[in-house]
């Protein structure tokens, strides 16, 4: 608690939003620092609290004010690679390990928020250059993948790692945000098209020996507009046949997972298809009967992604027939 005196001393020797608050930042700990200052400095400043003639004191109150709204309204970050320098400010999107910024160019950066997660921002950038080469052979693969285009490099100790990736914002929604906006579930024509794009997606991944680890709603983008598919979210990636680096308390795991082993292609396999159970209509059986086949407990008897893209057309062309585009729109979410 300050009194009269040391707040005024703190406002009116600041001189700027950084001199009172520090340099400007988009960890979530520094602006929930900053917003406690703020409200410790407002409680003796604001004149409500104060005399109706403390000139001084409402004075430092409308720049204490000013100063908090620049802070957290105006704040960038520059963040420094060997080839670029990024500005960011507000974070676009919350993951498990890392927030999404967008930056003053045409760039998205990924910043991992604890430092002592940096190796999994690591796996992530081989991950993507992998993906990166192969698509480079195989160019109508490369939709279902982000790009990577730089890399904070190795960081000092106690230093956040930053990936700088190819934007990814205007049209796109998640899975979770589709699931939300359809709470009955979805029409089995409508998941078809995703779920067909998101096993390329995985299947493209899978011949390079890679294992995303992570495949739920929240990383995988989807374009109603487009039919667009990309798969995000490699932080927990790894070859197959190795442990996961990390688990998230937010992911429903295979049982391999929770038993402490080694993950393979056919845990993204299930996890994928856990998605469409949680996301179709429980109506669509058919559609569900073929999920439920590719969950089963024991690895070694789900079939594998590339099988599957062929054996989802077949059961599509049963149920639905010669193949047709069909438009699809996410309604607007309306109140809190």
């Amino acid at each position: 608690m300050f009194t009269r005196a040391e707040a005024l001393d703190r406002v009116e020797r600041a001189g700027s939003a950084a001199g009172l608050f520090g340099p400007a930042s988009g960890d979530p700990g520094k602006r929930r620092e900053v917003q406690r200052l703020y409200r410790a400095l407002a409680s003796v400043l604001h004149p409500d609290v104060t005399e109706a003639g403390d000139v001084r004191a409402h004075a430092a109150s409308a720049e204490l004010t000013r100063m908090h709204h620049e802070w957290i309204n105006g704040a960038t970050v520059e963040l420094r690679t060997a080839t670029g320098v990024y500005r960011i400010g507000e974070p676009f999107a919350v993951g498990s390990v890392a927030n999404v910024y967008r930056s003053d160019g045409p760039h998205m950066v990924k910043v991992v928020r604890n430092p002592v997660l940096n190796p999994l921002l690591r796996g992530e950038w081989e991950a993507l250059r992998a993906l990166g080469r192969f698509t480079d052979q195989h160019r109508w693969l490369r939709p279902y993948y982000p790009r990577l285009l730089d890399t904070s490099g190795d960081v000092e100790r106690g230093e956040r790692a930053f990936t700088v990736l190819a934007p990814l914002v205007d049209g796109f929604v998640t899975l979770a945000e589709v699931r939300k906006a359809f709470p009955g579930g979805l029409d089995g024509r409508d998941y078809a098209w995703m779920h067909r794009r998101l096993l390329k997606a995985l299947a493209g991944a899978h011949g390079l020996g890679l294992a995303h680890g992570a495949v739920t709603a929240e990383n995988v983008l989807v374009h109603p507009e487009k039919h667009g598919i990309v798969l995000v979210g490699w932080s927990f990636s790894v070859e197959s046949g190795q442990r996961l680096l990390a688990t998230s308390k937010s992911i429903a795991y295979p049982p391999e997972v929770d038993r402490g082993e080694p993950v393979t292609t056919a845990t993204d396999v299930h996890m994928a298809h856990t998605l469409m159970l949680d996301l179709v209509a429980p109506n669509e059986t058919r559609q569900r009967t073929f999920a439920r086949g590719c969950t089963q407990d024991n690895p070694s008897r789900r079939p594998d992604a590339v099988d599957l893209i062929d054996e989802y057309d077949d059961l599509l062309e049963d149920l639905y027939g010669a193949r047709v585009f069909r438009p699809f729109t996410v309604p607007k979410q309306t109140g809190a």
